[in-house]
């Protein structure tokens, strides 16, 4: 027998080994001892202070899409060892499908944040949060929101269960965002989020103190928080509640982020007869959500709802499926369900299922009886999967209240689709349900009665079988959270994952001020109309370049041309008593894109130059008719530069706005164009050079 590790703690810089009386950790499926953890002797004031003061300035200094490479880069690092991670992972009682869900989907998680970033966020270190809100008639005084990152630190208290995902996607949008992060894992499945730390180290990507870990108790670290630091925890309510109260982080007012017990519920549609696809669906998610991480998931079904006609072949149909699970050791090709991750987790469990007993009846497994294909029950934390029935579920207030954290569901009956709802709701706030019907009605009542009570909604039906990711599996582009019980947070959420860590902050001033603040182009801010903006390279180009256009008006033959050309013959552009008639028009109007072109018309400077392509306009509004006889002005404003890290090119937007003889604005718009860094282009040889 091989000794236990004594896995070390990653602090101000330099690994600090446990101690040898440290707590020892055991393998799930052999009892045999794995790692020793302890974090005595850190001083947690230090760590918070090395992160502030060491990484925080490098994070801030770095662009969003400089740390959305910084990420990507992580993660195709992590992902190339990913099969040491594999091999530690067996330890938890993870099987090598569990173990995909944990190790590829937390480092898949990360290079989505990274991908996002690149495509969501600008070039820029600070984020514009709306419009330019104006504050004077004479655009002398006008407001900006803006979003910056905080000064201190997010400390992530994770659980057990997904010791490599559950600290992936927490530290992607915190890194993103300019945030140094310390890690606090599980202590029982804390060896393996060591392990990727180590790597992560080890590949020198990160800037020293951006990623910390203590393995162990935090000791004294969270009063030492302030305002500028944040707290994400995942596990238990009660656990929760109590860190949320902490002195410190009260009177500090420290952003607190819980995802706690979740009761979470799968409802059967009334028309999801047996024999529907969308039953044997239903089935075969149930069972999945039951088994899969041996039911040890934040997401997993705790409470099945189905129409009373259907419980009798939903029961039997559930407990062949359930009888077919292998449960064994999670190396074990035949394995298809591992141990829960100790023994005293599964004592935890089986005494959960007996307060449950007292209002439901098991109707499939036995807890105290395990049947395996492999290991030793003795040894190992194995449970089969067990099925319970509660056949008043408004009178069984355990169902809504207790959570087995394992292998275990409830089955309950609903007579409408308003019961299913009401009991679902009676979790209190759950992460997720999902609702299993092909009847748009259904659910429709169905998802906007979950709605409030849950963080996510899932719609499984024949349609999306193939393509769905299922009841169970957090996306990083959706919010995972939920109200009430499940802890009132929300995590990932794509980009609004990452404003979590940021501050946001009304800025007002004149606009050329703001301008300098924001990266952006006010109106009322300061210009410049010296060259053509077109033939400015990025290396020349500033904020606030404009040009005034020449002068085109409108005819009827370019309205009627324009129509038959592109086949466009609306009645308010060539029926004149049509147009009088209409509530808007007092005569004929030109076609608001005639219009856009026309502007394009006068504002593109036609030859060869840095504006290499348009991609789009943002935010296009016609805002006056435009009748024969009117002309046409642009004010074209360079409004904001975006270049692109590690490309010959970058984003420019521009400020559009079209103005008739009158000065009214008929059309207002953000051009969209790549323009090149340097023109003439720099051949191979200078860029080298």
């Amino acid at each position: 027998m091989t000794s236990p590790r004594r896995l070390e703690s990653y602090v101000c810089g330099r690994w600090v080994p446990a101690s040898a009386q440290g707590k020892t950790l055991c393998d799930a499926a052999t009892g045999e001892p794995v790692a020793v953890i302890d974090s005595s002797g850190i001083d947690f004031a230090r760590v918070l202070a090395h992160g502030r003061d060491v990484a925080g300035p490098k994070l801030r200094a770095m662009s969003f899409h400089q740390r959305a490479a910084m990420l990507k880069a992580l993660g195709l690092a992590l992902m190339a060892q990913k099969e040491e991670f594999y091999a530690e992972s067996l330890h938890t009682g993870a099987t090598r499908a569990d173990g995909w869900v944990d190790i590829e989907g937390g480092i898949g998680t990360m290079l989505t944040f990274a991908s996002k970033g690149r495509r969501e966020l600008p070039n820029t270190r600070v984020l514009l949060d709306g419009d330019v809100e104006r504050l004077s008639r004479d655009d002398t005084f006008s407001a900006q929101h803006i979003l910056t990152p905080l000064q201190g630190v997010a400390v992530h208290i994770n659980a057990f269960n997904f010791p490599v995902w559950g600290m992936l996607e927490k530290i992607a949008p915190t890194l993103l965002a300019g945030v140094p992060c310390v890690v606090k894992p599980a202590s029982q499945t804390a060896y393996l989020t060591e392990l990727t730390v180590r790597r992560i180290v080890e590949t020198g990507i990160l800037p020293e103190g951006a990623l910390q870990l203590i393995c162990g108790s935090v000791g004294d670290l969270l009063d030492h928080l302030t305002e500028q630091d944040a707290v994400t925890f995942t596990g238990s309510a009660a656990t929760g509640r109590r860190l949320k109260t902490h002195p410190a982080i009260v009177a500090n007012s420290v952003r607190f982020t819980m995802e706690a017990d979740s009761l979470n519920a799968a409802i059967l549609g009334p028309d999801a007869v047996a024999g529907t696809p969308e039953f044997d669906l239903f089935v075969k998610e149930v069972a999945r959500e039951m088994t899969a991480k041996a039911g040890q998931k934040c997401t997993a079904i705790r409470r099945v709802i189905a129409p009373r006609a259907q419980l009798d072949a939903l029961v039997a149909a559930l407990g062949d499926r359930l009888a077919g699970t292998a449960v064994g050791l999670p190396g074990d090709e035949g394995t298809r369900m591992g141990p829960l991750a100790s023994l005293e987790q599964r004592e935890e469990v089986r005494a959960r299922i007996r307060d449950l007993q007292a209002v439901a009846e098991i109707v499939s497994g036995n807890p105290d009886v395990v049947h395996l294909a492999s290991g030793d029950a003795a040894k190992g934390a194995f449970l089969n999967p067990v099925l319970l029935y509660a056949g008043k579920p408004f009178e069984a207030a355990p169902v809504h209240e207790i959570e087995a954290f394992g292998p275990v569901a409830t089955v309950m009956p609903y007579d409408d689709p308003g019961e299913a709802v009401a009991l679902a709701r009676m979790g209190r706030g759950s992460l997720v349900s999902s609702v299993f019907t092909n009847d748009p009605k259904a659910a429709e009542e169905l998802v906007l009665g979950l709605a409030p009570f849950h963080g996510r909604v899932l719609i499984g039906n024949r349609a999306s079988a193939k393509t769905s990711t299922g009841h169970g599996s957090p996306l990083a582009p959706l919010v995972h959270g939920g109200p009430g019980r499940a802890g009132g947070g929300e995590e990932m959420g794509g980009m609004r994952g990452v404003k979590h860590y940021m501050q946001r902050t009304a800025v007002q001033g004149a606009p050329a001020l703001l301008s300098a603040v924001t990266g952006r182009w006010v109106p009322g801010g300061e210009v410049n109309r010296d060259v053509h903006p077109f033939r400015k390279s990025l290396a020349e180009l500033r904020i606030g370049d404009q040009l005034i256009t020449d002068t085109r008006t409108v005819t009827r033959e370019d309205v009627e041309h324009f129509a038959h050309f592109t086949g466009d013959t609306f009645y308010a552009h060539m029926d004149e008593a049509a147009a009088r008639a209409n509530p808007f028009f007092d005569d004929r109007v030109a076609h608001g894109y005639l219009v856009a072109s026309f502007a394009a018309g006068l504002f593109v400077e036609p030859n060869p130059g840095p504006v290499l392509a348009n991609y789009g306009v943002d935010n296009l509004r016609f805002l006056t008719p435009v009748y024969f006889g009117d002309t046409l002005q642009v004010r074209l404003t360079c409004k904001e530069i975006n270049p692109r890290e590690n490309a010959d090119h970058g984003e420019v937007r521009w400020d559009c706005q079209v103005t008739n003889q009158k000065g009214d604005v008929v059309a207002q718009y953000d051009v969209l164009t790549m323009v090149a860094k340097t023109w003439p282009p720099e051949s191979p040889e200078e860029a080298a050079r």
